[in-house]
């Protein structure tokens, strides 16, 4: 396989699962991606939601592009298609899934919209729905990560429109 972000290729084996799995997160047998995604609520939670715009944006693309520096690493190193066990696609893909929202989500008293996001995430990243599952084909950490942008960018799309028929905000 060819590398595409020459900075990963010094780091440490050790260190490149560490972070593609989010330490312990992505060894859970039971859906990884789930737990995955979950951390990346409560990162969102945590530390996104009183970020101002620009921030969150700038913040997203750079946790987006390490996210895909690490993913194409851990498809070298442990010599697998997007093995399971890479969890930090769906962490950062998970911010994607709220920007915008934070009016409405704080108008919803947060966890309710917080909840259909994270439901909704999962069953696009799981499902794959056109034109979700051809991006996952892409190869390298590209294809990886895109497939978890998709699933992410049409949660974000279903929940503005959530919003904007109930009249929330």
């Amino acid at each position: 396989m060819k590398r595409s972000f020459w900075f990963m290729r010094f780091l440490p084996t050790a260190w490149v699962v560490y972070a593609a799995t989010l330490g312990p997160i992505g060894l859970i047998k039971k859906a990884p991606g789930t737990w995955g995604s979950l951390a990346g609520l409560l990162f969102y939670a945590v530390v996104y939601h009183f970020q101002p715009i620009p921030l969150y944006v700038i913040t997203t693309g750079l946790l987006v592009y390490i996210g895909t520096a690490v993913c194409d690493e851990a498809e070298i190193r442990l010599q697998q298609r997007d093995p399971g066990k890479v969890v930090i696609d769906e962490f950062a893909a998970m911010p994607i899934c709220f920007l915008f929202l934070q009016p409405a989500i704080d108008a919803m008293g947060g966890w309710p919209l917080l909840l259909a996001g994270f439901l909704l995430f999962r069953l696009f990243d799981i499902w794959k729905p056109w034109p979700i599952e051809p991006l996952q084909k892409i190869p390298g950490g590209l294809g990886v990560m895109l497939d978890d942008i998709a699933a992410a960018a049409v949660t974000c799309g279903i929940l503005h429109l959530g919003v904007i028929l109930t009249g929330m905000v």
